[in-house]
């Protein structure tokens, strides 16, 4: 279940989904007057967006692990067997070379951000159609299903464990909401400096996190293979 969680993390490294939050904190006005008369829609917006990105999540991570169940002992020899590491680790080299080119996602942010200027239940699907895209092009999603599939738990235990499974794989994201939420109350402290520094310095952020990635997964695969 450990493993399967730690896959669920490297997932949580969704640049995509990160910058969106973002772009949405840099755009929406923030609170006005002595008391805060007109609110901010950051919150409300950046809610909406996790918590539907958390249902297309949930929703693929529920069909897929279906899938795996049905394949039952294919998927088990799979996980057990020398070929997932090395799966792992030729993914992780090809995640490093995308590292080496440098690409962003600022064309492809701006694009979806037309519809998240107020929160709705536009905002909503538009979080769970980039739950189900983010994962359904995500290695590190279907090995930590796969795991949990082959790791001979009880049904019951197994199904409920997405809830988990899923959240895991936003904590970065809802983490991501929370620090743009406090660096939009105090634009002015260390951690609203440093912000400023990425918003500067896309590339080099994307560039670190696409490394992270391509390393997690390296050693994920050196592992199995040990």
């Amino acid at each position: 279940m450990l493993t399967a969680l730690t896959f669920a993390f490297v997932d949580s490294i969704n640049l995509l989904l990160i910058g969106v939050i973002v772009a949405v904190g840099i755009a929406v006005p923030r609170a006005t007057g002595a008391t805060g008369a007109t609110r901010s829609r950051y919150a409300p917006i950046a809610a909406l967006l996790i918590a539907g990105d958390w249902l297309g999540v949930a929703g693929l991570a529920l069909i897929m692990l279906l899938i795996f169940d049905g394949l039952g002992p294919v998927v088990q020899r799979f996980v057990e067997g020398p070929i997932f590491g090395v799966v792992l680790i030729v993914v992780g080299l090809a995640t490093a070379f995308l590292a080496l080119r440098g690409a962003g996602n600022s064309d492809l942010v701006d694009k979806i951000m037309r519809p998240l200027r107020a929160p709705n239940l536009l905002t909503v699907l538009t979080g769970v159609v980039l739950g189900v895209v983010q994962s359904a092009t995500s290695v590190p999603f279907y090995s930590g299903l796969a795991v949990l599939s082959a790791a001979g738990i009880e049904p019951a235990v197994r199904y409920a464990s997405l809830v988990l499974y899923a959240t895991v794989a936003l904590s970065l994201p809802t983490l991501s909401a929370l620090l743009v939420g406090w660096v939009r109350a105090r634009p002015g402290s260390t951690l609203g400096r440093g912000f400023a520094w990425a918003r500067e310095n896309p590339r080099t952020v994307a560039s670190t996190a696409t490394w992270s990635v391509a390393g997690l997964l390296v050693v994920l695969g050196v592992l199995q293979l040990a």
